[in-house]
This record gives structure tokens, C-alpha cells and sequence, in this order.
């Protein structure tokens, strides 16, 4: 094939991938959101500087992955060049979706070596040691995450969650809100991407109801339905609570919340 005939396949491959692009660096919450896990999902501020454009292979990669493909996606990114913070980063994603967190984990932190300051790696590893439970750990990584790319909705999710899980609502709370003031899509998105690990029915009951309250609190009352009805279907039983919150008090006029709640008697 001539020089000009190779040019026009890669411009060709990197048209395809455009859908795939934002759909590889982060992982995800739920949730545990992935950075760069998200089609629609805002571009972190920490973006890895190792090479300044794709090979072919890791194209490939980028749309096996936005098709799910993730084994043919890891043989792909195994032939692109391995100097890039970003190319041991996707592995490791996609790893992680094949739930091996040894090999999700080593590629992460390979990721770092390569680029100390890679936010979304720091997330996605964050997230690895989440769903081992290590709490601590990852609640620094996503902190240190975020003092590089502090408008990163996804990693307020990631943080809120933990705290969730390790009982303490009013910080997952601020996390939420954060998260939400940054991307008001943020949780629909990782209502279907996320992975789901380590949440119980209660903490999950929790979770949505503040959700429900940070909706509410911005006017976005559908979303606040929504989420009620989740936590109430999860197992939230506090009637007394859901009738005296403020964030709720224009919500309690509409005939949907007063459905909602004769639903439940």
C-alpha cells in the first residue's frame, strides 16, 4: 500500500472512532465510574501528554471497547506503543470490565509510573481498591485525583459513593452535589454504566434518597421522583422524613409526589 493509501486508512480509522474516543480513559461508579468510561462524559483537565497522537492499534482498541469487545480490545492495545500512560491506562480498563482486578490494577499503576500526575488513572485505581474494599485507599487516590482535575464530576461520584458505603451520608452527600453541579447528567449516565460493587440495598436506599434531595433542591423534580420512587423500592421506610425535608417542599404540592406517597400507605 502507498504512503497516501495508509494516511487515508488511518484518517479512516480515526473517523470511526470518534464515537469511542471519550468511552476508554475512565472507569466508572455505582456505582464506580471508570474514567473515560462515558460517551457524553466531560473531558478531565488531566490529560496524559505521552504521545502526541494514536497509533492505529490503539484506534482499534479505542473502538473494540465502545463495542464492549474488551479481550479483542486488550490484543490491540498490547501492539500499540507501550511508553503511553494512556494505552496501559485503557488496558487496564478493560480489564476491569473482565473483573480481573490483579491485571486492572498493575495497569493503572504502570499508567502512573509513566505519568505521575494522570488523574483518570488515579480514579481508576481508586476504584480497583474500592471494590476490594479498601476505603482508605482509595478515598486518597480519589482525593489526590481531584486536586489535579477538580471539575471532574465523575470522580465527586466516585468519592460520594465511598462514603456511602462507609456510612457517612452528609459527605457523600456534598460529593453528590458537587458531582451534580459539574454534570447535571452525571448519574443517569452511571445508572447504566457503572460497575455496582460492594452497594447494599440499604446504602443504595440511602444514596438515592440524597439524590432525590439534590434534585429537588435544583428544581429538577422528575429526576427527584425518580429517585424517590428508587429508594422507596429499595427499602426506604422513613414517610415522616420524606414529608418534613425542605428540599422537598415544592415537590410535596405536585399530584405526582402525592401519588407517590399514597402509593405507599
Amino acid at each position: 500500500m502507498s504512503e497516501r493509501g495508509r494516511t487515508q486508512v488511518v484518517r479512516l480509522i480515526g473517523l470511526l472512532a470518534v464515537l469511542a474516543l471519550s468511552a476508554v480513559n475512565r472507569y466508572s461508579f455505582a456505582l464506580s465510574t471508570l474514567s473515560g468510561q462515558d460517551d457524553n462524559a466531560p473531558t478531565s483537565t488531566s490529560i496524559p501528554t505521552d504521545t502526541p497522537a494514536k497509533s492505529v492499534a490503539e484506534i482499534k482498541g479505542d473502538i473494540l471497547m465502545a463495542q464492549k469487545k474488551y479481550q479483542a480490545a486488550i490484543k490491540e492495545y498490547d501492539q500499540a506503543p507501550q511508553t503511553s500512560a494512556s494505552v496501559w491506562n485503557k488496558t487496564g480498563v478493560a480489564y476491569h470490565h473482565l473483573y480481573n482486578m490483579t491485571a486492572a490494577k498493575s495497569h493503572y499503576e504502570k499508567a502512573l509510573r509513566l505519568n505521575p500526575k494522570y488523574a483518570e488513572a488515579m480514579n481508576n485505581l481508586g476504584t480497583a481498591l474500592y471494590s476490594e474494599k479498601k476505603y482508605g485507599s482509595a478515598e486518597k487516590l480519589y482525593k489526590k485525583a481531584l486536586k489535579l482535575s477538580p471539575r471532574d464530576a465523575t470522580m465527586y461520584g466516585n468519592l460520594g459513593t465511598l462514603y456511602f458505603v462507609q456510612g457517612n451520608a452528609k459527605k457523600g452527600a456534598e460529593a453528590f452535589r458537587m458531582a451534580l453541579s459539574l454534570d447535571p447528567n452525571i448519574f443517569e449516565r452511571s445508572a447504566t454504566g457503572g460497575i455496582g460493587e460492594g452497594i447494599s440495598s440499604q446504602q443504595r436506599a440511602v444514596m438515592n434518597y440524597s439524590l432525590a434531595k439534590t434534585y429537588a433542591n435544583v428544581g429538577m423534580n422528575d429526576r427527584a421522583l425518580q429517585y424517590l420512587r428508587m429508594a422507596l423500592s429499595e427499602g426506604f421506610k422513613n414517610r415522616k422524613k420524606m414529608m418534613e425535608e425542605k428540599e422537598f417542599a415544592a415537590l410535596r404540592e405536585t399530584p405526582e409526589f402525592r401519588q407517590l406517597v399514597s402509593e405507599q400507605r
